[in-house]
Order: structure tokens, then C-alpha cells, then sequence
């Protein structure tokens, strides 16, 4: 029989939202709720196993892991990229990459989820209603504003339709964007610093890449305005934290919206946990019923027909 490590089930969901009987007569499955954070722990955890499945945002498989991993045989992985395995060691190693299907819109609706927990200040007012309290501030109206979109690709253009449905003015910048692009969009294509000055919301919508990590620092943050608000569901390291903790810390800006973070899960005394200007949730923008359901279903497939011979999906 195989055995089957379901690593970083945060929120104890793999077995309750897809079917494993077409497999549990040949592989016995078992599930880890928590994170593990160096690879020696991580090693010594998954060196049992013939087969991981993994979440792509929680534990990388560099090729110094799967190269300690001589058992390890398939390695299935929520979506159908993951920059954080080495497809190359996982090949040399003889290992079986798989991928699975993503939803195209829930980071979308996270980032309108934090955009309006900023701006109508939800979390604020929750806790004073439990508190006994009552209307102690005003909330910031929506439509007029201007919304400014980093990326252009497939998450930015649902942010920016949902910003001209409340009536927002939507500008756009990133590296390759093009005015064909925007102008398809019904979006205004500005340069990076006239984003930054005149938005009063900025969401981020780039992928990870050599380009991207770090791109957005103290320079951009300077050009802000007082009451504008940043917004980030791509990827922690897109943004000095250090920046952005700086400007959040003396109100240079009026407050930020975060899923992502350059170390995940946020250590517990993170400086970003102490913010009162913040809305942070903990990478949630994937993480939604519909979409964990097409994971995991995908994910038993993926097993099936890999014991069967045929393996499908594979990512190469």
C-alpha cells in the first residue's frame, strides 16, 4: 500500500470536500493541520511518504528537499504552476509532478473584500459595536474615486471592472502594459508615479518574478496620498515590507489591505499584526469552498491515475 502526506491542511478541509474512496483501498492517507517551517523538519515529516500533496503558497520543494525525499514518488500540487518546486531535481529524482485546476475570480473578490473592509471600516466598527460602542468616525464613499491597478493580467481586469461598477475612476500601470490593453478595458494607462500620486486605492496584480520582487518600495509610498490605501492579494515579496511597514507606521498613507506576506504564516509578533491603519487576513485569497473542492477532487484523480499507470496533469 502508498502512502499519502496531505501537508499544511490549515482550515481541516481536504477530506471533508472531495471523495477518496476510489483510492483509500491502496493508499493509506494521512493529513498534517500544521506548518512546518525549516526543511529538516520538513524532511524528517515527509521522508515516510510515497506521495504529497501540497498547497503551492505553504511548503517549497526546493530541490535541497526532494533530494531528501529518496521515497517520494508523486508530488501533487494545488494549480498548474508552482515556481516553488524544482521540476528539474523532482525529474531527476524520478518524481511525478501534478497540478491541478484554480478558479479565476476568488483573489479578485479578496481584494474587493479588503478594499471595503478599509474603506467602510468594518473590522473598526465590529469591534466597537462588541464593545458597547457607537459611530465614533465616518467611512470613505467609493464612487468618484480613483482606483489604481498594478497588472493588467487576469485578476486586474475584474478588480477594475467591479471599480467602475461603484463608479471609480480605474488608471492602470505595470512594465508591459500597453494602451491597446486599457483601452479595451475602458482603463487609463498612467506612469507608475502618476499612479502612486493619484489614486486613492492601489491593488497589486502581478505575478512573482525576478522583475516583480521588490518592485514596489518607499519611493511609491512617498508619492501617495495621506488618505489613499494599499491593497495587496498577489505576493508578499512584490513589496518592501520594511516600506510599507514604515509608511503604515507614521500614516504617510491612510491604512492597507494585506493577504500576502513575505514570511507566511506571519510570526506572531509581526510588526503588521500590531497596526491599527490595517486589514490583514492570512492568504485567504484562494482559500474558499469552490475552489478547495476543485483541488482536492482533482488531487484523488491525479492519484488514481497515476496508480493506474496513466498519470494525468503532470506538470513538466
Amino acid at each position: 500500500m502508498k502512502t499519502l502526506a496531505i501537508i499544511d491542511d490549515y482550515e481541516h478541509a481536504a477530506l471533508e470536500l472531495a471523495d477518496w474512496s476510489s483510492i483509500r483501498r491502496d493508499v493509506e492517507i494521512t493529513v498534517f493541520h500544521d506548518h512546518l517551517a525549516t526543511e529538516d523538519a520538513i524532511a524528517e515529516r515527509l521522508e515516510p511518504f510515497d506521495i504529497v500533496s501540497m498547497m503551492r503558497e505553504r511548503t517549497p520543494f526546493p530541490a535541497s528537499l526532494v533530494t531528501r525525499l529518496p521515497k517520494l514518488e508523486l508530488l501533487i500540487t494545488s494549480g498548474r504552476r508552482n515556481l516553488s518546486i524544482d521540476l528539474a531535481a523532482a525529474r531527476d529524482n524520478r518524481i511525478v509532478v501534478t497540478g491541478t485546476p484554480i478558479l479565476p475570480y476568488p483573489a479578485a473578490e479578496h481584494t474587493w473584500a479588503l478594499i471595503l473592509a478599509l474603506a467602510k471600516r468594518v473590522p473598526i466598527d465590529d469591534r466597537n459595536m462588541r464593545a458597547g460602542r457607537w459611530g465614533e468616525d465616518v467611512n470613505v464613499g467609493l464612487n468618484g474615486k480613483t482606483l489604481g491597478v498594478i497588472g493588467l493580467g487576469k485578476l486586474g481586469p475584474q478588480v477594475a471592472r467591479i471599480g467602475q461598477a461603484f463608479g471609480m475612476n480605474v488608471v492602470a500601470w505595470s512594465q508591459n502594459l500597453t494602451r491597446a490593453r486599457c483601452d479595451e478595458l475602458g482603463v487609463a494607462l498612467v506612469s507608475r508615479e502618476e499612479l502612486f500620486a493619484s489614486s486613492d486605492f492601489v491593488a497589486v496584480h502581478l505575478t512573482l518574478g525576478e522583475r516583480s520582487r521588490g518592485l514596489i518600495g518607499a519611493t511609491d509610498f512617498d508619492l501617495m496620498k495621506p488618505t489613499a490605501y494599499f491593497i495587496n492579494t498577489s505576493r508578499g515579496p512584490i513589496v518592501e515590507e520594511s516600506a510599507l511597514i514604515e509608511a503604515l507606521g507614521r500614516k504617510k498613507i491612510a491604512g492597507a489591505g494585506l493577504d500576502v506576506y513575505d514570511i507566511e504564516p506571519l510570526p506572531a509578533d509581526h510588526p503588521l499584526r500590531g497596526l491599527s491603519n490595517t486589514v490583514t487576513t492570512p492568504h485567504q485569497g484562494y482559500v474558499t469552498k469552490e475552489n478547495y473542492e476543485t483541488f482536492f477532487a482533482t488531487a484523488v484523480e491525479n492519484i488514481r491515475a497515476w496508480l493506474d499507470g496513466e498519470p494525468i496533469n503532470v506538470l513538466t
